[in-house]
């Protein structure tokens, strides 16, 4: 049985030794191919295709005629292609797996953090593990494994709908191959390859820069490789080389390092180093800004850098208990590309095109979003609509008048309690009729404020209502209303003479 699993699974490879450049067999199938199609021009000619070049040299050569020169003709020149659209793409070159040995979470598998970039509509991701590549080559084992299942015709369901999704995420997001390298003095650096990179090479580039196998996915690996000689050797095997958030810990800045300047310059000015990688690219042009620091104004540092930012993410989501403790794509990069490519990627990172990268940041919290997970409370009431045809705006009235009486609150018109319902919005002068009609039919009158707001892009109505000055305030004809639990009810006559000794 093992012997026919092991044959199956060469079948399979050969059949997408194409389709599967990235594993490295690429060469010999278009030999094979190329070999074919040489054959056939020769068999098409006349001539059979040699089976040796010595036959072929030797094999007496039959007589053709010589056919008379044809007249030059002169091509119409073809419009030349034009180059693709720039547009701006969602990027996060630093993310780590369950394959480093500090991740946060060990019941994650790469499909989930495939899952979390597409929630956050990033187009590119990286895996950049501590010396290592497993995570990588781990999601391409279970593919190949869901593959040779499918092919087999043994695919359960269950595992049908897995290999379903891993190909409409890696339709939609380019994941790169790469790793977090500690180089000596624990100076931390990113090296990205191309997609078609073999885990091979890469783990072959982690031993020659003196990574120990046994120490794979550690951040803690003990003397490696000097960083200008890491640079120079990743650089030549094609990687695109990022120094990792170089302005905090194991930073190539050496930020908060009082010795080392020339050090600290030759490791942020070296020809192979490509972009760096800081924590504070939010701050634009701020005077304290990484970015600004290197931006080529300085005589120490005369070339300008690269500034991009990355999640770092050893987690899916980012620690509610620390804000600083990212997800993934929680602080991604938008590049102006022209396709979503490693070629495109890096091609930017060496022009001097500074303003085609940019940071993206979050949006910032909407507290009437936050309020809705709450729902109606004690304090707190939403109303879908401002006036309703049999009431007019006697329900918003009367809780105004609820909360004046209690400890006072806050009132959302536009939108309903429940998350799952859309937001409906008010008309542009809700504000002011609501004011108006509070002030003719509440008394003593109640100093509110009517604040119009946007929540998902509809105007609605913050309303604060404080604690009643004068209470009991009570609502034409003389309704007085009070807060229970998260109803407005009529006040009983102990609540009011409660109110009216205070």
């Amino acid at each position: 049985m093992v012997n026919l699993w092991r044959a199956c699974a060469k079948i399979q490879r050969c059949h997408t030794a194409i389709r599967r450049p990235w594993r490295g067999r690429e060469r010999p199938v278009l030999q094979i191919v190329r070999s074919a199609s040489i054959s056939a021009q020769r068999a098409r000619r006349g001539r059979s295709a040699p089976s040796t070049l010595l036959e072929d040299a030797t094999s007496p050569q039959p007589a053709t005629p010589t056919a008379p020169p044809r007249p030059h003709r002169r091509r119409p020149s073809a419009a030349l292609p034009e180059p693709p659209e720039r547009s701006w793409r969602r990027v996060d070159l630093h993310i780590h797996t369950p394959a480093s040995t500090d991740y946060q979470q060990s019941t994650v598998s790469p499909l989930d953090i495939l899952q979390r970039a597409d929630e956050q509509e990033l187009d590119v991701i990286a895996f950049t593990d501590h010396n290592s590549v497993r995570g990588y080559a781990e999601l391409w084992r279970e593919i190949e494994d869901l593959e040779l299942l499918e092919f087999l015709h043994r695919l359960e369901p269950v595992e049908a709908e897995r290999l379903a999704e891993f190909r409409r995420l890696l339709s939609k997001i380019l994941l790169l191959p790469g790793f977090e390298l500690t180089a000596t003095f624990g100076f931390h650096v990113l090296a990205i390859f191309p997609e078609r990179t073999s885990v091979r090479l890469m783990e072959h580039l982690l031993l020659l820069l003196g990574v120990p196998e046994q120490r794979f996915g550690s951040g803690e690996v003990g003397a490696t490789t000097d960083v200008l000689r890491a640079y120079e050797i990743l650089a030549g095997h094609g990687a695109l080389v990022i120094g990792a958030h170089v302005n905090s810990a194991h930073g190539i800045a050496m930020q908060g390092i009082r010795f080392g300047g020339q050090t600290k310059i030759a490791y942020t000015q070296d020809a192979n180093l490509h972009a760096l990688e800081v924590t504070d690219l939010a701050l634009g042009a701020q005077r304290r800004s990484t970015a600004r620091f290197f931006n080529g104004t300085k005589s120490e540092y005369p070339r300008r850098m690269h500034a991009i930012q990355g999640s770092d993410a050893h987690r899916l989501e980012r620690d509610p208990d620390r804000e600083t403790n990212l997800g993934v794509g929680d602080r991604p990069t938008a590049m102006y590309l022209p396709e979503a490519s490693f070629a495109a990627i890096k091609a930017l990172l060496q022009s001097t095109e500074f303003d085609f990268t940019k940071p993206i940041t979050p949006r910032p919290a909407d507290p009437i979003i936050a309020a809705r997970v709450l729902g109606n409370t004690a304090s707190q009431v939403f109303h879908e609509s401002l006036t309703t045809k049999r009431t007019g705006m006697a329900h918003v009235l009367r809780d105004i008048v609820g909360l004046a009486n209690g400890d006072g609150g806050t009132i959302y018109v536009g939108l309903s309690a429940s998350e799952k319902r859309p937001i409906a919005g008010v008309e542009a002068d809700a504000a002011p009729r609501l004011s108006a009609e509070a002030a003719a039919q509440i008394t003593p009158a109640i100093p509110l404020m009517v604040d119009p707001a946007e929540s998902d892009d509809k105007l609605v109505l913050v309303v604060t209502v404080p604690r009643g000055p004068e209470r009991p305030h009570a609502l034409t004809p003389g309704t007085i209303y009070i807060r229970r639990e998260n109803e407005s009810e009529i006040a009983s006559r102990d609540e009011i003479v409660a109110m009216v000794r205070e």
